[in-house]
């Protein structure tokens, strides 16, 4: 076998890749109809891609669009033939990389918010220590027992990460996320 022609992780068997893997997220309008999230979803098992966060919503009632953002990652030939492979996809009007549409336009990411709901408990010290740590991060306590409280924190996911690792001495118990929303900086739409 021929020594330079290894997999890569990807389902298509192609030379050695030499570019770096980045995370890119990307925005696809499409048809709201039965499935068409199933299409998508579909075209990145199929070809061996990976999903790092999906959040999906209509967006154009009227229009009856909605919009998928997909955080992916890739090396730029893997991102560039997932883009090339949504466009295909008949119910979707238009996929924009978010990303590279930041670095385009001198910005360096797209605004990416993510909401979640985190499970606490705590009692004595510990409740005290948590309720002070959650206002250090600006969440919000939603719901609160005697032995424990939920918290709803919004914000870039490495705020989300930083305030679930400082919890989990606290006594983490359950953890909800969304996905990102993410919308590029400027006038300009999507």
């Amino acid at each position: 076998m021929n020594a330079h022609l290894q997999p890569t992780g990807s389902a298509y068997f192609i030379d050695k890749e030499t570019q770096a893997v980045e995370n890119h997220t990307l925005s696809v309008l499409v048809a709201n109809e039965p499935g068409v999230l199933a299409r998508v979803i579909g075209l990145f098992s199929g070809r061996g891609y990976n999903i790092e966060s999906l959040t999906v919503s209509e967006t154009e009632h009227e229009a009856h669009l909605s919009r998928i953002t997909i955080v992916t990652r890739g090396t730029p030939h893997v991102l560039e033939q997932i883009k090339a492979q949504l466009e295909r996809i008949v119910p979707v009007h238009r996929v924009v990389d978010l990303t590279v549409r930041a670095l385009e336009l001198g910005s360096d990411r797209p605004v990416e918010r993510e909401l979640a709901l985190i499970k606490v408990a705590g009692s004595g010290e510990a409740r005290v220590e948590a309720l002070r740590l959650a206002e250090a991060f600006r969440a919000k306590v939603i719901d609160a027992t005697v032995g424990h409280f939920i918290f709803e924190i919004t914000g870039k996911p490495s705020k989300i990460d930083q305030f679930i690792a400082i919890m989990k001495p606290m006594g983490l118990i359950e953890v909800c996320r969304t996905g990102i929303a993410a919308l590029n900086r400027g006038p300009q739409g999507m």
